[in-house]
């Protein structure tokens, strides 16, 4: 018997009752569809993630005072150990490069009728080169500006709609606080930065900040390495444990009265996360399958017993124990396939409608498919479909014709 013969005996045997077949099926549409939508979660989540790594530099590092990380919206850590003089000791460091200290300006902000209270950071130069910063409109702040405590702003995108609208912001007056300062430059948009809209922010320049907050110390910390980051890292916290006459022998974090990030780290925390969501997928994958597996394992051990009679009627006509054995193997592998195509097929549509819920909450999450991850379910689908129906298959084969024939 040819193998296309067969192959076609066994799809009539599978949508001789639809039904029936899409109920042993759902297991395994269930656990295709799982992988597949998670996967896609999880690739759109890695998007996001990159997507706000990205837009630090490449050898960016940031020094958190205290033991909590933020930006002005965060709890005060009510710290005060990381200062000015910490900066002058961190520039000697010939292992970092482009040292920015923050601050932040508290108040509202006002143009006309127009008020809010977007986020204002007191900054230098550097810091736009270590965020990767580029100007839309205008310039950024200068050394001038910050050397002559200019009272000018650099203004993001959302600021730009929020205050002026249509108007041209460039030589237009904001009120922060009870400052003005003169608009000077727009920044390029930016998105989303470790969660925090970055397109909402206003700089100037940190010598201002300073002489109107009088305050002693910094909000944060901005550099980048000039070389290897574990060098560049040792060297950051065994300085400021040093200044801070902290004895941390045993390299416990919690002793430390800074926090230390980069770039590279929040990379290896993401490498950390992908693959605990890898893991957690396959298991989730695993257990579906599996009992999914068990469903057309039993589903086809009935067929086997339904169809008895036929099956001794075709070896009675010639048919062969291979091709009895193909017969059914082929029926097992195609409800799997097929189920795994199903659950591929809802699993991309939920994962879509998902993202377009995502998208309205979190603006840089956008909608994708993990393609290693959907043609892994689909071999998986196909693979249990052969584990699962060999047991059936060699079952009909092994029958007698004769003893089948008389099968009631």
């Amino acid at each position: 018997m040819k193998l296309r013969d067969t192959f076609k005996t066994a799809f009539r045997g599978v949508t001789v009752n639809i039904n029936r077949s899409l109920l042993t099926m759902l297991g395994i549409i269930i656990g295709v569809g799982s992988v597949v939508l998670m996967s896609a979660v999880g690739a759109s989540m890695q998007g996001v993630i990159l997507g706000q790594i990205s837009s630090l530099g490449a050898k960016s590092m940031v020094i958190f005072p205290g033991q909590q990380e933020g930006g002005p919206n965060a709890v005060s850590t009510g710290h005060d150990s990381l200062t000015f003089d910490d900066v002058d000791e961190l520039k000697k460091l010939r292992t970092i490069t482009k040292v920015a200290p923050i601050m932040f300006l508290g108040g509202n902000t006002s143009y006309g009728n127009e008020e809010g209270s977007p986020q204002v950071y007191g900054v230098t130069p550097e810091y736009f080169t270590n965020q990767n910063l580029d100007i839309l409109e205008g310039r950024m702040i200068e050394k001038g500006d910050e050397d002559g405590a200019r009272s000018v702003a650099v203004i993001a995108p959302d600021v730009v709609n929020k205050f002026f609208g249509s108007i041209q912001p460039i030589g237009k007056r904001l009120k922060i606080g009870d400052s003005h300062f003169t608009v000077v430059g727009i920044t390029k948009p930016l998105g989303s930065q470790f969660f925090q809209n970055a397109d909402n922010r206003i700089y100037v320049p940190l010598s201002v900040v300073r002489n109107a907050t009088g305050q002693k110390f910094l909000n944060f910390v901005t550099m980048e390495s000039a070389g290897s980051f574990p060098v560049a890292f040792e060297d950051v916290k065994s300085l400021l444990r040093t200044r801070h006459k902290i004895k941390n022998p045993e390299e416990d974090t919690e002793k430390d009265d800074f926090i230390v990030r980069s770039s590279e780290q929040a990379s290896e925390i993401l490498s950390a996360v992908s693959m605990g969501l890898t893991m957690f997928i396959t298991t989730i994958a695993g257990i579906s399958l599996v009992v999914g597996g068990i469903g057309i394992m039993n589903i086809m051990l009935v067929s086997v017993t339904e169809r008895t009679r036929e099956i001794g009627l075709r070896k009675a006509v010639g048919a062969k124990r291979r091709d009895i054995l193909l017969q059914f193997l082929f029926e097992s592998v195609l409800l799997t396939f097929i189920g795994g195509v199903i659950g591929l097929v809802l699993g991309v549509l939920f994962a879509f409608l998902a993202s377009l819920l995502v998208h309205t909450i979190l603006a840089t999450y956008v909608f994708a498919v993990s393609i290693p991850a959907a043609v892994a379910s689909l071999l998986m689908a196909a693979a249990t479909g052969i584990i699962f129906g060999i047991s059936p298959a060699r079952r009909a084969a092994a029958l007698s014709p004769m003893e089948a024939l008389r099968y009631e």
